[in-house]
Formats: structure tokens, sequence, C-alpha cells
């Protein structure tokens, strides 16, 4: 389980994001990482109990910021994503410690332009069996609602006054539940993290389903 240790690392850190610091905090770090990476692995070995698992990605603690403004080096949090088995399987898992933002997401982060274009046409087609989904009394308590960016109007070749086009417009499809950090160090928060990932399933169905056929509901695979 991951303990105080962690968050009060993870503060210092965010007062003290530069090199030095990091440097001479060096052992320190090793120490808090391996502890999550440890965390991480007994959570993915649990996960693939109930599902099928491409992969497991621990993120590395330093920030590429070539192409960002922000310059600090370092992030602020441990984080770990896990990939389901791919082509039948879609929809991606993440886990993420930061010291009074903690949350597990899921969903599709970035989906391409072809498959967002083939879930826009599902939706348009029909998107009652989403939208019971998100109504489901487990989903509304884990994730409230379906998050991501979205779009001000309706996509190209849209109508903008589809019944449906609240869902329509979204360029990303996510679930997120936080945790503070008192949650985070009880006991049973690898099996709140495997539950949360449990619950989306439903919703992991439904994208596969609309991901692996065609709208006259055939496979492509």
């Amino acid at each position: 389980m991951l303990t105080k240790s962690t968050f009060e690392f993870l503060e210092l850190l965010s007062k003290n994001n530069n090199r030095d610091w990091f440097t001479e905090n060096k052992k320190r770090f090793e120490t808090e990482n391996n502890l999550a990476k440890a965390f991480f692995t007994e959570v993915f070995t649990d996960l693939e109990k109930i599902d099928s698992l491409e992969k497991m990605q621990v993120f590395r603690i330093y920030r590429d910021v070539r192409f960002s403004k922000n310059k600090l080096p370092y992030k602020n949090h441990f984080s770990v994503g896990f990939s389901r088995t791919k082509p039948m399987l879609r929809g991606g898992m993440y886990l993420h410690i930061e010291n009074g933002a903690s949350f597990v997401g899921g969903g599709f982060w970035e989906p391409n332009n072809e498959d967002l274009l083939r879930i826009r046409k599902e939706l348009e087609l029909d998107a009652s069996d989403l939208r019971e989904i998100i109504a489901d009394a487990t989903f509304k308590k884990m994730f409230k609602t379906l998050e991501g960016e979205e779009l001000k109007t309706a996509p190209k070749n849209f109508d903008k006054t589809h019944p449906n086009i609240d869902l329509i417009r979204k360029k990303q499809y996510l679930l997120t539940r936080k945790f503070s950090n008192k949650e985070v160090m009880s006991s049973n928060f690898k099996e709140e993290v495997i539950a949360t990932f449990a619950a989306m399933r439903p919703f992991f169905n439904y994208m596969s389903d609309v991901l692996t056929t065609d709208l006259n509901g055939e496979s492509l695979y």
C-alpha cells in the first residue's frame, strides 16, 4: 500500500522542482518510485484477473519540456497506464498518484480520426445504449458523468441540432474518479482501484463493439 511518505516526497518536489534539489534527494525519489512501481504492479496483476491486458506503462517522473511553456523538469506525481488487448478490446486505464489530487481514469484520451468518426457516426445513428450506461446508478456513483474536451459546435458534416449532439461533439470520452490522500493510504485502496476499473467495463464493452464493427454491425476483424 502507499503511505504518507509518498505524498510528503511529492509535496516537497512540487515546492522544489529543480535539478539541484532532485539530485540531492535522488535516493529518496528512488525509494518512493520503487514503492509506487510495486503498487502499480500489484494492480496490474489483479487487473489481469478480470481483463485482458496488453501492457503496463509506468510513466517517468521526468518531463519533456522541449515543446512546453512549462519548463519545470519533473512531474509532481507518480502514474501508470494499462492498455487492453487490441484490436478487439478498446479503452485505456490510468492511475494517478498526486498530493491532494489522486485519481483513477479511463477511456479514450486521444482517439485517432478514424475511431472518433466511427464513434460519432454510431452516436448519430443511436446513442440509447451509451446513455443507458452513463445513467446507471453505479456509473454515476463512481464517475458522476462522461467527461472530455468537446467542440463548441457540431463536427463537420454533423447536424448541430441533432438530439445526441452533446455526445457527438466530444473529442474525448473519459471517466475519472478522485481519491483523497487518506483514501489512497487506506488498506483497501487497491481493491477500490480494481473496482473502479471494473465499473468502466460496460462503457469499454460498448466502445469496443462500436470500434470493431461497421455501421451495419458487421465485424471488421
